[in-house]
Protein backbone atom coordinates (compact mmCIF):
# COMPACT_ATOMS: atom_id res chain seq x y z
CA UNK A 1 0.00 0.00 0.00
CA UNK A 2 1.47 3.18 -0.92
CA UNK A 3 2.24 5.34 1.91
CA UNK A 4 3.77 8.81 0.98
CA UNK A 5 1.49 11.70 0.13
CA UNK A 6 3.62 12.68 -3.09
CA UNK A 7 1.61 12.85 -6.23
CA UNK A 8 1.05 10.15 -8.53
CA UNK A 9 4.09 9.81 -11.14
CA UNK A 10 1.47 8.82 -14.08
CA UNK A 11 -0.97 11.40 -12.81
CA UNK A 12 -4.46 11.25 -11.55
CA UNK A 13 -6.28 8.68 -11.24
CA UNK A 14 -9.89 7.91 -12.40
CA UNK A 15 -12.52 7.31 -10.42
CA UNK A 16 -16.33 6.50 -10.14
CA UNK A 17 -19.16 5.45 -8.76
CA UNK A 18 -22.12 4.40 -10.70
CA UNK A 19 -25.52 3.95 -9.50
CA UNK A 20 -29.25 3.54 -10.88
CA UNK A 21 -29.93 7.19 -10.71
CA UNK A 22 -26.18 9.31 -10.53
CA UNK A 23 -22.78 8.89 -11.71
CA UNK A 24 -20.00 10.20 -9.41
CA UNK A 25 -16.42 11.02 -10.82
CA UNK A 26 -13.27 11.93 -8.56
CA UNK A 27 -9.94 12.22 -9.62
CA UNK A 28 -7.31 11.05 -7.21
CA UNK A 29 -3.85 13.10 -7.02
CA UNK A 30 -2.90 11.36 -4.18
CA UNK A 31 -3.47 8.40 -2.11
CA UNK A 32 -6.76 8.83 -0.46
CA UNK A 33 -7.11 12.46 -2.17
CA UNK A 34 -10.40 12.89 -4.23
CA UNK A 35 -10.48 16.40 -6.57
CA UNK A 36 -13.13 17.56 -8.31
CA UNK A 37 -15.48 15.62 -7.12
CA UNK A 38 -18.65 15.54 -9.82
CA UNK A 39 -22.42 13.82 -9.60
CA UNK A 40 -23.77 13.63 -13.52
CA UNK A 41 -27.68 12.64 -13.32
CA UNK A 42 -27.35 8.88 -15.67
CA UNK A 43 -30.18 9.38 -17.53
CA UNK A 44 -28.71 12.64 -19.23
CA UNK A 45 -26.65 10.25 -21.14
CA UNK A 46 -26.76 7.54 -23.62
CA UNK A 47 -24.08 5.47 -22.04
CA UNK A 48 -21.13 5.84 -18.82
CA UNK A 49 -18.88 6.28 -21.94
CA UNK A 50 -20.17 9.89 -22.79
CA UNK A 51 -20.74 10.25 -19.02
CA UNK A 52 -17.19 10.03 -18.89
CA UNK A 53 -15.94 12.07 -21.66
CA UNK A 54 -18.44 15.05 -20.40
CA UNK A 55 -16.43 14.70 -16.83
CA UNK A 56 -13.04 14.41 -17.95
CA UNK A 57 -13.55 17.57 -20.41
CA UNK A 58 -14.68 19.64 -17.70
CA UNK A 59 -12.53 22.67 -17.07
CA UNK A 60 -11.92 21.83 -13.66
CA UNK A 61 -10.47 18.06 -14.91
CA UNK A 62 -8.59 19.73 -17.63
CA UNK A 63 -6.49 21.77 -15.53
CA UNK A 64 -5.77 18.93 -13.06
CA UNK A 65 -4.83 16.85 -16.01
CA UNK A 66 -1.70 17.78 -17.26
CA UNK A 67 -1.41 14.35 -18.91
CA UNK A 68 -4.02 12.12 -19.90
CA UNK A 69 -5.66 9.68 -17.84
CA UNK A 70 -4.06 6.05 -17.84
CA UNK A 71 -5.74 4.39 -14.60
CA UNK A 72 -9.75 4.17 -13.87
CA UNK A 73 -11.47 2.01 -11.48
CA UNK A 74 -15.21 2.04 -11.43
CA UNK A 75 -17.76 1.09 -8.49
CA UNK A 76 -20.83 0.10 -10.45
CA UNK A 77 -24.00 -1.37 -8.67
CA UNK A 78 -24.34 -4.20 -10.52
CA UNK A 79 -23.01 -8.08 -10.55
CA UNK A 80 -19.72 -8.46 -12.14
CA UNK A 81 -19.10 -11.38 -13.99
CA UNK A 82 -16.77 -11.33 -17.20
CA UNK A 83 -16.58 -8.71 -19.39
CA UNK A 84 -20.10 -7.46 -20.33
CA UNK A 85 -21.77 -5.23 -17.83
CA UNK A 86 -25.31 -4.77 -17.90
CA UNK A 87 -27.08 -2.78 -15.30
CA UNK A 88 -29.77 -4.12 -13.58
CA UNK A 89 -31.40 -1.08 -12.62
CA UNK A 90 -30.78 1.19 -15.72
CA UNK A 91 -30.40 0.66 -19.36
CA UNK A 92 -26.60 1.41 -19.50
CA UNK A 93 -24.34 -1.41 -20.74
CA UNK A 94 -20.83 -1.79 -21.76
CA UNK A 95 -17.70 -4.43 -22.57
CA UNK A 96 -15.03 -3.50 -20.20
CA UNK A 97 -12.23 -4.02 -22.39
CA UNK A 98 -13.93 -1.89 -25.00
CA UNK A 99 -14.26 1.24 -22.53
CA UNK A 100 -11.14 0.80 -21.54
CA UNK A 101 -9.49 1.14 -25.53
CA UNK A 102 -12.48 3.61 -26.16
CA UNK A 103 -11.58 6.00 -23.55
CA UNK A 104 -7.78 5.34 -24.27
CA UNK A 105 -6.65 4.34 -20.63
CA UNK A 106 -3.74 1.47 -19.83
CA UNK A 107 -6.00 0.32 -16.72
CA UNK A 108 -10.09 -0.39 -16.06
CA UNK A 109 -10.80 -2.00 -13.10
CA UNK A 110 -14.78 -2.35 -12.76
CA UNK A 111 -16.18 -3.89 -9.87
CA UNK A 112 -19.41 -4.17 -7.54
CA UNK A 113 -20.18 -1.26 -5.73
CA UNK A 114 -20.09 -2.77 -2.21
CA UNK A 115 -17.28 -4.67 -3.12
CA UNK A 116 -15.99 -1.03 -3.40
CA UNK A 117 -17.53 -0.09 -0.12
CA UNK A 118 -16.49 -2.87 1.96
CA UNK A 119 -12.66 -2.38 0.81
CA UNK A 120 -13.14 1.56 1.71
CA UNK A 121 -13.76 0.55 5.26
CA UNK A 122 -10.40 0.94 6.63
CA UNK A 123 -9.60 4.06 5.22
CA UNK A 124 -12.54 5.73 7.38
CA UNK A 125 -11.77 8.52 9.35
CA UNK A 126 -13.20 9.00 13.09
CA UNK A 127 -15.35 11.92 11.28
CA UNK A 128 -16.97 9.89 8.68
CA UNK A 129 -18.30 7.03 11.06
CA UNK A 130 -20.91 7.13 13.86
CA UNK A 131 -20.32 4.41 17.19
CA UNK A 132 -23.38 3.27 17.92
CA UNK A 133 -23.09 0.95 21.41
CA UNK A 134 -19.90 -0.74 22.87
CA UNK A 135 -17.34 -3.02 21.99
CA UNK A 136 -13.93 -2.17 20.19
CA UNK A 137 -12.42 -3.73 17.22
CA UNK A 138 -9.54 -6.13 17.36
CA UNK A 139 -6.82 -6.44 14.75
CA UNK A 140 -6.89 -9.73 12.66
CA UNK A 141 -10.36 -9.69 12.39
CA UNK A 142 -13.05 -9.69 9.52
CA UNK A 143 -14.94 -6.52 9.23
CA UNK A 144 -18.33 -7.18 8.44
CA UNK A 145 -20.90 -4.70 5.99
CA UNK A 146 -24.67 -4.19 5.70
CA UNK A 147 -26.30 -1.56 3.50
CA UNK A 148 -29.88 -0.94 3.25
CA UNK A 149 -30.95 1.55 -0.15
CA UNK A 150 -32.68 -0.19 -3.20
CA UNK A 151 -31.85 -3.08 -1.83
CA UNK A 152 -29.58 -4.86 0.65
CA UNK A 153 -26.19 -4.90 0.71
CA UNK A 154 -24.02 -7.76 1.95
CA UNK A 155 -20.16 -7.91 2.21
CA UNK A 156 -17.05 -7.77 4.43
CA UNK A 157 -13.13 -7.99 3.96
CA UNK A 158 -10.95 -10.70 5.69
CA UNK A 159 -7.02 -9.70 7.01
CA UNK A 160 -4.73 -11.78 4.52
CA UNK A 161 -0.77 -10.41 5.85
CA UNK A 162 -1.25 -6.54 5.45
CA UNK A 163 -4.19 -6.84 2.91
CA UNK A 164 -7.95 -7.38 2.75
CA UNK A 165 -9.71 -9.65 0.84
CA UNK A 166 -13.51 -8.49 0.00
CA UNK A 167 -15.73 -10.98 -0.25
CA UNK A 168 -18.64 -11.03 -2.84
CA UNK A 169 -22.09 -12.44 -1.89
CA UNK A 170 -25.73 -12.20 -2.17
CA UNK A 171 -26.29 -11.92 1.99
CA UNK A 172 -29.31 -9.81 1.69
CA UNK A 173 -31.38 -12.54 -0.25
CA UNK A 174 -31.22 -15.17 3.02
CA UNK A 175 -34.38 -16.01 4.48
CA UNK A 176 -36.09 -13.44 6.70
CA UNK A 177 -36.33 -14.62 10.48
CA UNK A 178 -38.64 -12.59 12.07
CA UNK A 179 -37.68 -12.49 15.92
CA UNK A 180 -40.88 -10.91 17.97
CA UNK A 181 -44.96 -11.38 17.67
CA UNK A 182 -45.03 -7.55 15.49
CA UNK A 183 -42.42 -9.24 13.06
CA UNK A 184 -44.21 -12.71 12.77
CA UNK A 185 -47.59 -10.50 11.69
CA UNK A 186 -45.57 -8.59 9.22
CA UNK A 187 -44.23 -11.68 8.11
CA UNK A 188 -47.58 -13.33 7.13
CA UNK A 189 -49.00 -10.00 5.93
CA UNK A 190 -45.99 -10.37 3.53
CA UNK A 191 -46.90 -14.27 2.63
CA UNK A 192 -50.00 -13.03 1.34
CA UNK A 193 -47.36 -11.52 -1.59
CA UNK A 194 -44.40 -13.14 -1.82
CA UNK A 195 -43.74 -17.25 -1.63
CA UNK A 196 -40.08 -16.07 -0.07
CA UNK A 197 -39.66 -13.48 1.84
CA UNK A 198 -36.02 -12.43 1.80
CA UNK A 199 -34.48 -10.24 4.57
CA UNK A 200 -34.05 -7.45 1.83
CA UNK A 201 -37.29 -7.58 1.39
CA UNK A 202 -37.52 -5.67 4.61
CA UNK A 203 -34.65 -4.26 5.23
CA UNK A 204 -34.49 -1.40 2.24
CA UNK A 205 -36.95 0.94 0.30
CA UNK A 206 -39.40 -1.24 -0.51
CA UNK A 207 -39.09 -2.88 3.23
CA UNK A 208 -39.90 0.61 4.53
CA UNK A 209 -43.53 0.40 2.14
CA UNK A 210 -44.44 -2.71 2.91
CA UNK A 211 -44.05 -2.41 7.06
CA UNK A 212 -45.93 0.17 6.76
CA UNK A 213 -48.55 -1.32 5.09
CA UNK A 214 -48.28 -4.40 7.03
CA UNK A 215 -48.93 -1.91 10.55
CA UNK A 216 -50.95 0.23 8.92
CA UNK A 217 -55.01 -0.35 9.72
CA UNK A 218 -55.74 1.36 6.67
CA UNK A 219 -54.36 -1.25 3.82
CA UNK A 220 -55.76 0.87 0.94
CA UNK A 221 -53.24 3.74 2.11
CA UNK A 222 -50.00 3.90 0.31
CA UNK A 223 -46.62 6.06 1.48
CA UNK A 224 -43.26 5.86 -0.34
CA UNK A 225 -40.67 5.02 1.81
CA UNK A 226 -39.16 8.70 1.62
CA UNK A 227 -42.85 10.24 3.05
CA UNK A 228 -42.80 7.37 6.00
CA UNK A 229 -38.91 7.95 6.89
CA UNK A 230 -40.07 12.32 6.54
CA UNK A 231 -43.40 11.82 8.79
CA UNK A 232 -41.49 9.72 11.64
CA UNK A 233 -38.89 12.24 11.76
CA UNK A 234 -41.50 14.97 12.15
CA UNK A 235 -43.53 12.59 14.83
CA UNK A 236 -47.04 13.03 13.72
CA UNK A 237 -47.51 10.06 12.49
CA UNK A 238 -47.25 7.06 14.76
CA UNK A 239 -47.66 4.44 12.21
CA UNK A 240 -44.61 5.86 10.38
CA UNK A 241 -42.64 5.93 13.86
CA UNK A 242 -43.32 2.67 14.40
CA UNK A 243 -42.41 1.20 10.89
CA UNK A 244 -39.46 2.83 11.28
CA UNK A 245 -38.81 1.12 14.72
CA UNK A 246 -39.48 -2.17 13.28
CA UNK A 247 -37.23 -1.55 10.55
CA UNK A 248 -33.99 -0.37 12.59
CA UNK A 249 -34.59 -3.97 14.84
CA UNK A 250 -34.70 -6.16 11.76
CA UNK A 251 -31.37 -4.37 10.59
CA UNK A 252 -29.74 -4.95 14.12
CA UNK A 253 -30.86 -8.46 13.85
CA UNK A 254 -29.70 -8.96 10.13
CA UNK A 255 -26.65 -6.88 11.36
CA UNK A 256 -25.70 -9.48 14.37
CA UNK A 257 -26.48 -12.07 11.64
CA UNK A 258 -23.47 -11.09 9.65
CA UNK A 259 -21.44 -10.65 12.01
CA UNK A 260 -21.48 -14.21 13.82
CA UNK A 261 -21.52 -15.72 10.50
CA UNK A 262 -18.21 -13.80 10.03
CA UNK A 263 -16.71 -13.72 13.40
CA UNK A 264 -16.57 -9.91 12.62
CA UNK A 265 -14.54 -9.12 15.72
CA UNK A 266 -13.20 -5.88 13.69
CA UNK A 267 -16.67 -4.10 13.27
CA UNK A 268 -19.74 -4.43 11.71
CA UNK A 269 -20.62 -1.55 9.51
CA UNK A 270 -23.97 0.20 8.45
CA UNK A 271 -23.86 1.64 4.52
CA UNK A 272 -26.50 2.30 2.13
CA UNK A 273 -28.71 5.85 1.77
CA UNK A 274 -31.47 5.12 4.34
CA UNK A 275 -30.13 5.12 7.71
CA UNK A 276 -27.87 7.80 7.79
CA UNK A 277 -30.44 10.16 7.00
CA UNK A 278 -33.16 8.77 10.21
CA UNK A 279 -30.62 10.48 12.72
CA UNK A 280 -31.77 9.95 16.01
CA UNK A 281 -34.65 7.84 15.29
CA UNK A 282 -31.48 4.62 14.62
CA UNK A 283 -29.51 5.94 16.96
CA UNK A 284 -31.97 5.71 20.04
CA UNK A 285 -33.81 2.47 18.18
CA UNK A 286 -33.75 -1.20 19.22
CA UNK A 287 -30.88 -1.40 16.43
CA UNK A 288 -27.99 -2.37 18.96
CA UNK A 289 -30.06 -4.18 21.28
CA UNK A 290 -30.66 -6.70 18.45
CA UNK A 291 -27.85 -6.61 16.93
CA UNK A 292 -26.85 -8.48 20.55
CA UNK A 293 -29.49 -10.11 20.64
CA UNK A 294 -28.14 -13.92 19.85
CA UNK A 295 -28.94 -15.73 22.75
CA UNK A 296 -25.88 -17.49 23.96
CA UNK A 297 -23.40 -15.63 21.77
CA UNK A 298 -24.57 -12.20 23.05
CA UNK A 299 -21.57 -11.62 25.02
CA UNK A 300 -19.92 -12.34 22.19
CA UNK A 301 -21.64 -9.53 20.11
CA UNK A 302 -21.02 -7.26 23.18
CA UNK A 303 -17.63 -7.15 21.72
CA UNK A 304 -18.18 -5.97 17.98
CA UNK A 305 -18.56 -2.28 17.58
CA UNK A 306 -21.03 -1.33 15.10
CA UNK A 307 -20.39 1.64 12.87
CA UNK A 308 -22.75 4.17 10.64
CA UNK A 309 -20.74 5.21 7.90
CA UNK A 310 -21.77 8.76 7.21
CA UNK A 311 -19.18 9.52 4.43
CA UNK A 312 -20.56 11.30 1.71
CA UNK A 313 -18.72 9.18 -0.91
CA UNK A 314 -17.29 6.27 0.73
CA UNK A 315 -17.24 4.24 -2.04
CA UNK A 316 -14.11 5.98 -3.77
CA UNK A 317 -11.67 4.98 -0.99
CA UNK A 318 -12.62 1.55 -1.98
CA UNK A 319 -11.67 1.41 -5.92
CA UNK A 320 -8.78 3.41 -5.01
CA UNK A 321 -7.45 0.41 -2.69
CA UNK A 322 -8.83 -1.89 -5.15
CA UNK A 323 -6.80 0.28 -8.08
CA UNK A 324 -3.70 0.41 -5.96
CA UNK A 325 -3.53 -3.01 -5.04
CA UNK A 326 -3.61 -4.01 -8.67
CA UNK A 327 -0.90 -1.05 -9.91
CA UNK A 328 0.99 -2.81 -7.37
CA UNK A 329 0.77 -6.18 -8.52
CA UNK A 330 1.48 -5.92 -12.13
Amino acid sequence: MTNDLASFADGPRLLADIGGTNARFALEIKPQQFVAITVLPCNAYPGLKEAVEVYLASPEVQTLCAVPIKHAAVAIANPIDGDEVRMTNHHWNFSIEGLRKELGLQTLLVVNDFTALAMALPHLSAEQKIKIGGGNPQRGYAIGLVGAGTGLGVSGIVPFGEHWIPLRGEGGHVTFSPSDETEIEILRFCWQEYKHVSAERLVSGMGIELIYRALSKDKSEALDAAAISRRALQGDCPVCTQTIGVFCAILGNVAGNVAVTLGALGGMYIGGGIVPRLGALFTQSRFRERFEAKGRFSQYLSRVPTYLITAEYPAFSGVSAILAEHLGQT
